[in-house]
């Protein structure tokens, strides 16, 4: 009887996993990591490749999160981004799950930052720092190099915040 009741709750939990939102996280993932293997392959650190007068392919290596923030603090900020990645990227999973059959765009939006972080959680496990190679200049400035990780996490929650405002205004005219 037990059997038979896990398997019946099996089967009615399958069919509403969000596999093609986990699937799309997958692929950022992938991309992510190719990329990253490719360009550390085929580039010493710090040298670069002009490809556009604004854009050059290059190799850093990030020990700390966003924009550098923290690296070279000695070691201790790798593990805690990779247990706060790791948390969040839990968070996002089930976050995904719940929200699947009610919002497109916050799924979408979900499922870039997770695989995202998952990406660059990767990373920070495997070698103790991320690999970026995507760097954007205008003349002395130079953008903090960044990787295909980073892009999904931004493009990911500028979509989550449009989706916030959209959704607030719609919600405000709908009460």
């Amino acid at each position: 009887m037990n059997s038979v009741s896990s398997t019946h709750r099996l089967s009615e939990v399958l069919p509403r996993i969000p596999w093609k939102w986990y699937a799309l996280s997958f692929v950022i993932i992938v991309l992510d990591l190719i990329s990253k293997k490719i360009v550390s392959d085929s580039f010493e650190l710090y040298e670069r490749l002009n490809v556009l007068p604004f854009f050059d392919i290059t190799l850093r290596h990030n020990s700390g999160a966003a924009f550098s923030f923290l690296a070279g603090q000695g070691g201790w900020q790798i593990w805690f981004f990779s247990i706060l990645s790791f948390a969040v990227s839990v968070v996002l999973i089930v976050w995904i799950f719940r929200a699947a059959q009610k919002n497109i765009w916050e799924v979408l939006a979900l499922s870039l930052v997770l695989g995202g972080a998952v990406g660059n959680l990767y990373d920070r496990v495997t070698l103790g720092y991320v690999v970026d190679f995507i760097l954007v200049y205008y003349q002395e400035y130079q953008f903090p190099a960044f990787n295909v990780a980073d892009s999904a996490i931004s493009v990911g929650a500028a979509i989550l915040i449009l989706d916030t405002l959209f959704n607030k205004e719609k919600e405000d005219k709908d009460n």
